[in-house]
């Protein structure tokens, strides 16, 4: 099985289902907002190419809305296929 190689996408191009944003714990943003500001991103989201929506979210909710808080315009992500969502 090849290596997944994450890329850099931009946030606006990235949906997050309802499911995943309701879930979301303010606690647990903050921790890795920190965590980031301080060691940077150690595990990339997971998105998946949509043809109308441009990415969906797969996991990483918080990790997004984290990156979101220090301002940043881009996150660290794999590009998974259907079916193949755990590293």
């Amino acid at each position: 099985m090849a290596m997944l190689k994450s890329e850099f996408i931009k946030l606006e191009e990235i949906y997050i289902p309802n499911k995943r944003r309701n879930a979301l714990e303010e606690e647990k943003i903050n921790e890795i907002a920190e965590s980031i500001l301080e060691d940077g991103q150690k595990v990339p989201i997971q998105v998946r190419r949509d043809a109308k929506k441009g990415f969906i979210l797969v996991n990483g909710a918080h990790r997004i809305e984290a990156v979101k808080l220090l301002g940043e315009e881009t996150v660290e992500a794999f590009i998974v296929r259907e079916g193949n969502y755990s590293l």
